[in-house]
């Protein structure tokens, strides 16, 4: 079993036991209620089986044609231009006997440009939200630039926060906010509390793809999907749902939370005389349980939502970057301009031809390889410079004109020009001179 369906039927045998409700489960999980009482269904019926897709990778039956997209676009534009998407929607039903869903067809619209009358921006009110009942059923994640020592520089502090009880389940510190600062962060969440359930966070391009929710409607009926960042990634192969809020009110817990280390973490940093990244990080390994048993409250059900990490799985292969390259026989391959050869150990198989490689990059682990689900340490490599023939080198002669040559007396027949003579005796000596021909 992946780690994602060990945390669905951690989830859905909870809903059996009565421990958890459908809507709790629903909520964590990202489906429906209807969904989850499918699967529940069938993991009483069938165990693990059930939550295996029957239906995963198949392509869509059809896809909407081009001539029927343009002739859409057409309509709008001409016939229908005052209507707004759902109005039209109706119209081609009506007159056109086009059916199509809404959804579809006002990303068909968006795509070419067109705009809905009707457009406008709802006001949504924020409300506080109700805490989650179980700890690890959502990590509420974020970073903020603070001037966290007494050099008046900006650093990012990542933080992580449980939902259920308030209690900071990671922090780390770096120069800005980047990939390796919530990889660390998620690391200790891990490898202190166990694999959560759901992370919540903001739409930065770290969690996020700039590319989502731009996908033309042939690309999505044809199964493609965007390609998910490198976080994203890392959370797929735990089995972590990674939820995407829209604004700071919605992951408020986080929000808040930083209004009080803020206020609190710099003098604790300079009572103790920190003022490097290295010694903040181990400072915050101490400050963490010290501030959970201040502000952290106990959670409506006691019993914890977190999962163990899978039996085999390595988090230093998890929580990195992961590119593919291509190897030659000797096992070299490059990246970010720079060379690295692949160093088998003991039992491990050695390269003999060019094969794909997967490059794993971590801040902590370095460069290293993987191939057939082995993973190989690197070393830095130098390519030799190509070699060329010698020749001897030439010896170069002066070269001296003979005494006939017409530089030394040419001088002689080129006519004077004086300002005396006409313009076109003038025209006429030039044309002697350049089409004169020395033999």
């Amino acid at each position: 079993m992946t780690q994602k369906q060990i945390t669905r039927y951690t989830i859905i045998k909870k809903t059996l036991e009565g421990s958890m409700t459908v809507a709790e489960a629903a909520e964590s999980l990202g489906l429906s209620t209807r969904q989850i009482i499918r699967l529940r269904n069938g993991v009483r019926d069938n165990d693990v089986g059930a939550l295996i897709h029957k239906n995963r990778g198949r392509k869509p039956a059809h896809a909407i044609s081009d001539e029927l997209r343009q002739q859409i676009v057409e309509l709008k534009r001409a016939k229908y231009k005052d209507a707004n998407f759902m109005h039209f929607r109706e119209l081609l039903q009506e007159h056109e006997h086009i059916t199509i869903g809404y959804t579809a067809l006002a990303m068909l619209l968006k795509e070419a440009g067109e705009e809905s009358p009707k457009k406008r921006r709802r006001y949504k009110p924020h409300r506080r939200r109700a805490r989650k009942p179980q700890e690890g059923l959502l990590i509420q994640m974020d970073a903020t630039p603070y001037t966290w020592f007494n050099d008046g520089k900006r650093y990012a502090l990542h933080g992580a926060i449980d939902d259920a009880t308030g209690k900071i389940v990671g922090l780390y510190i770096t120069k800005n906010e980047c990939l390796h600062g919530y990889f660390e962060t998620t690391r200790q969440i891990i490898e202190g509390f166990g694999v959560p359930v759901s992370i919540y966070a903001d739409r930065h391009t770290i969690f996020l793809s700039n590319k989502a929710g731009k996908l033309t409607i042939e690309e999505q009926l044809q199964g493609k999907v965007c390609n998910d960042t490198q976080f994203g990634r890392a959370m797929k192969e735990l089995g972590v749902t990674l939820i995407a809020a829209r604004s700071p009110q919605a992951k408020g817990r986080v929000e808040r939370l930083w209004d009080i280390l803020q206020s609190r973490v710099p003098v604790e940093f300079a009572l103790r005389n920190i003022n490097t990244i290295d010694e903040a990080n181990e400072f915050l390994k101490e400050y963490i349980p010290r501030f959970n048993s201040k502000f952290s409250v106990n959670p409506t059900d006691t019993e914890s939502a977190y999962s163990p990490l899978r039996e085999g799985m390595d988090l230093n292969n998890i929580l990195c970057i992961k590119e593919k390259r291509m190897a030659d026989k000797g096992g070299v391959f490059s990246y970010c301009g720079k060379h690295f050869k692949i160093t088998p150990q003991k039992n491990q198989p050695s390269f003999s031809t060019k094969k794909q490689i997967n490059v794993f990059v971590s801040s902590i682990t370095g460069v290293r390889a993987e191939y057939n689900g082995v993973v190989y340490p690197t070393v830095p490599f130098i390519k030799p410079a190509r070699g060329t023939k010698a020749t001897e080198p030439k010896q170069h002669k002066t070269y001296r004109p003979p005494d006939d040559h017409y530089y030394k007396y040419g001088q002689s027949l080129f006519p004077k020009l004086t300002y005396e003579d006409s313009d076109q005796e003038i025209l006429e000596m030039l044309n002697n001179i350049f089409l004169r021909k020395y033999s």
